[in-house]
């Protein structure tokens, strides 16, 4: 389907963010799990409700386009998750698999900060203010996990891996 108007670019990249956010659903499980350091698994615990209601909003935002939600396959989230799989499969040390985490969630932040942010301002552009301010609710959260993420990793004692 060719996109050639500014509406059908925002859907395309709404169907794509929804995608990317059921997705990531299952991942934070899975980084909670595969986490030993217990104040960063919970972070990816609450993230993962955070999420929750990243995905209402964004059906918020279909029911406005009066269409039912739909997801696009996110090839960038997909990668993402690929990549952070293989490390896994390498079957690195826990304290490695920590911060491998940590590395993961904080790129897939960067990720959903740029459709987010990109989003917004393709609502704003077409007039659609309650969608925009949805989406901007949701770039803010996305913004809030990543500091979060940054100040985890920041406070994280690396002296088991240096020593290694």
């Amino acid at each position: 389907m060719a996109v050639t108007s500014a509406k059908e670019l925002f859907t395309h990249e709404l169907e794509d963010i929804y995608y990317a956010e059921n997705e990531l659903l299952d991942v934070l499980d899975q980084l909670a799990e595969q986490t030993e350091h217990e104040e960063i698994a919970r972070a990816f615990r609450e993230h993962r409700e955070e999420t929750e209601g990243h995905i209402d909003r964004l059906e918020e935002v279909f029911e406005m386009l009066g269409q039912e939600p739909e997801e696009e396959e996110c090839e960038g989230i997909q990668g993402l998750i690929e990549e952070h799989q293989e490390l896994v499969e390498m079957d690195p040390d826990p304290e490695v698999l920590d911060v491998a985490n940590l590395t993961a969630a904080q790129k897939t932040e960067h990720y959903e900060i740029a459709a987010y942010g990109n989003l917004a301002l393709l609502a704003d552009r077409l007039g659609m203010d309650e969608a925009g301010d949805i989406l901007h609710e949701n770039l803010e959260e996305e913004e809030a996990a990543l500091e979060k993420l940054k100040d985890l990793t920041s406070e994280y004692d690396y002296e088991p891996i240096v020593a290694a």
